[in-house]
């Protein structure tokens, strides 16, 4: 650049991400999407200091995911709840036990991290965070992370120490990534991949014997086998809610359509009969939707909605021994037989559409069900 008095002063070298840290063998420069291809230094640094992030709480992860198999601290996590740190499960199992406070510690402490920057005068505000992308390397508070043992001054084997870091939170990223799904696939903090039936690994010889001779798995839950998936639809599930393999899943979804089935089966019924019935002390209720805004209507319907609360809680519960919506046979019927059982999916189903149907058109015309058909 020429100045007013005819000086040149040599421009600024253009920022060059591929000769920044991070780029080794043997991939070299890597950046497949071209993230970093518009050069700006301001946007590389804050990325990159976001990947040593990332890195850092991977590696901690990693080694926190292996501690607890070996050693488990002493004490309670909760006294309060009365939960010890022995009672905690390995691997993505304990999310579920850890109490709601201790998640607030763990992000109170974290937001207090990310907002001081390890409480580092070197650091710079970036919005409500403040880190140190803008001056010196990314992810340097001077501080001495990760072992926060002391800082490296040489520059040399600071950048040395800053590649290592890199590459091993790279690697742990990925560890991660495989330990929780190992862990998901097969219920195990270590992936025992014999618990894990459906996989696609599991070695046969020709006539179907297991290699090592392990018994052959069970074959997986198939939902397409289980009743309801009847003509003409047969198995009709274009969500894909029901998973081959997962039976509680399966289980859970076929028991609340048959709830709703038989809930629909008595309310598409009654909107028709309330158009010539009425309980006694009920002459005043209009039919419809209307009553369960309506006294005495709306006293039944929050009866009727602390009824059917109280049976949910207590007799009708279900039990993993017999299929979904089987309560017993109180008046001793003896007719919860496969027919029986598909025919009341098949009406159930039909009463869910009948229903809303109901509903519908009396939103829109303000006629009850009987009346909607001119009756």
């Amino acid at each position: 650049m020429r100045n007013f008095f005819g000086d040149s002063t040599p421009p600024r070298p253009a920022f060059d991400v591929a000769t920044q840290s991070g780029v080794q063998e043997p991939l070299g420069f890597w950046d497949p999407l071209g993230l970093a291809a518009d050069g700006d230094e301001a946007t590389f640094k804050r990325r990159r200091a976001v990947e040593i992030k990332h890195g850092r709480i991977c590696m901690y992860a990693t080694i926190g995911y292996m501690a607890p198999e070996y050693y488990k601290f002493p004490g309670y996590l909760s006294p309060s709840a009365e939960l010890k740190f022995s009672d905690v499960p390995n691997g993505l199992a304990a999310l579920s036990k850890v109490p709601l406070l201790g998640w607030l510690q763990i992000f109170a402490f974290a937001g207090v991290i990310e907002t001081t920057g390890f409480f580092s005068g070197s650091s710079q505000p970036i919005g409500f965070q403040k880190d140190s992308t803008e001056r010196g390397e990314p992810g340097n508070y001077g501080t001495g992370f990760p072992n926060f043992l002391g800082t490296v001054d040489d520059t040399e084997t600071r950048s040395t120490k800053l590649a290592a870091e890199l590459a091993n939170g790279r690697l742990a990223m990925v560890a991660i990534i495989g330990m929780f799904f190992q862990d998901g696939l097969t219920g195990s903090a270590w992936g025992d991949w014999a618990l894990y039936t459906a996989s696609p690994l599991r070695a046969e010889r020709g006539d179907g014997e297991v290699i090592a001779g392990k018994v052959p798995p069970k074959p997986p839950f198939d939902p397409a086998k289980e009743i309801g998936a009847m003509n003409p639809l047969e198995f009709f599930d274009p969500a894909g809610f029901s998973k081959v393999g997962d039976e509680n899943g399966f289980r859970g979804l076929r028991a609340a359509e048959i709830k709703h089935g038989r809930v629909a089966m008595m309310a598409a019924l009654g909107a028709v009969v309330q158009h010539y019935v009425k309980f006694p002390g009920f002459e005043k209720v209009p039919a419809g939707l209307s009553a369960a805004i309506t006294a005495p209507g709306s006293f039944g319907f929050i009866a009727l909605f602390g009824v059917a609360g109280f049976l949910e809680l207590s007799a009708w519960t279900e039990d993993a021994s017999k299929e979904p919506g089987n309560f017993g046979d109180p008046v001793g019927l003896n007719m919860y037989t496969q027919d029986m059982r598909e025919k009341e999916i098949n009406n159930g189903r039909m009463a869910m559409f009948a229903a809303i149907g109901i509903i519908a058109a009396e939103l829109l015309t303000g006629k009850d069900a009987v009346a909607q058909l001119g009756l």
